[in-house]
């Protein structure tokens, strides 16, 4: 990780002023260990979640189960109410998000979940409702590897303006914007993709190219709404130490996420 400090975003757009239309509002999580309880946002701890609404499970083919069965129960991965991490995302009205996963890889997924990855289940709610929640879930009756349970973490929300990286940028900005990073850093990029646990902003990639990702539904632009990072404090590891992404189309959020695997 690099030790040079971020420049602010006044900062950086006065440098790059064309820089502005790409700028999208992020939250760093930066988790810790701790015991969160369900009405705190966290990583890998207790959701808000309704006793009368069944617990998520997961029946496909799996490396531990060829044909799927018996299903398993699905693990927490994060629960961030909007009130800690207001602006990106989400439905209006609706002040909590909720992901959980498989804690089993699956090597040919439904399309919208990424190959050899735990497999996703994305719940929003409003947290006002859960009036009687559920006290102790199930827990899954098979696991791949202790990197797929994440560690019970608190987390400290960052608010930040994410950039994206240069190729996403049209020709004429992608230069200016590489001599800014260089003029910046000590070696890293200080300025686009933030790295870590984040809600919102820009994807990584560093395994290929930037690609668009289309909604399934309608064809729209999809927008990061969720990284899963690997780290030492959550004890999360997906692919090879990468990020498992959460993708979200901005025109309908009842139209199926997509994930992927970097």
């Amino acid at each position: 990780m690099t030790h040079t400090p971020r420049p602010s975003t006044e900062a950086i757009l006065a440098a790059l002023p064309d820089l502005a239309p790409y700028a999208r509002d992020a939250v760093l999580l930066h988790p810790r260990r701790a015991e969160p309880d369900r009405r705190h946002s966290s990583i890998g701890g207790p959701l808000l979640w309704p006793s009368d609404e069944p617990w998520p499970q997961c029946s496909l083919p799996d490396v531990d189960s060829a044909d799927g069965t018996p299903a398993t129960a699905m693990v927490p991965v994060a629960q961030i109410f909007r009130r800690d991490a207001p602006g990106p995302g989400g439905p209006a009205g609706i002040d909590l998000l909720q992901i959980l996963w498989c804690p089993n890889e699956h090597w040919d997924p439904p399309a919208q979940q990424a190959d050899v990855s735990p497999v996703l289940d994305v719940r929003w709610r409003r947290a006002a409702d859960v009036t009687d929640p559920l006290t102790t879930p199930p827990a899954p009756s098979r696991y791949d590897e202790d990197g797929y349970l994440p560690r019970a973490c608190a987390v400290t929300p960052e608010h930040v303006t994410d950039f994206p990286f240069r190729e996403e940028l049209p020709a004429e900005l992608r230069p200016r914007l590489a001599e800014l990073v260089r003029a910046t850093g000590d070696g890293g990029d200080v300025i686009t993709r933030l790295a870590g646990w984040k809600l919102g902003g820009w994807p990584t990639w560093h395994l290929t190219h930037p690609a668009v990702v289309t909604c399934g539904e309608c064809g729209t632009a999809m927008t990061l709404l969720f990284t899963v990072a690997s780290d030492d404090e959550t004890g999360v590891v997906v692919g090879r130490w990468g990020d498992l992404r959460v993708f979200a189309c901005p025109a309908d959020h009842r139209h199926p996420f997509q994930a992927d695997l970097h």
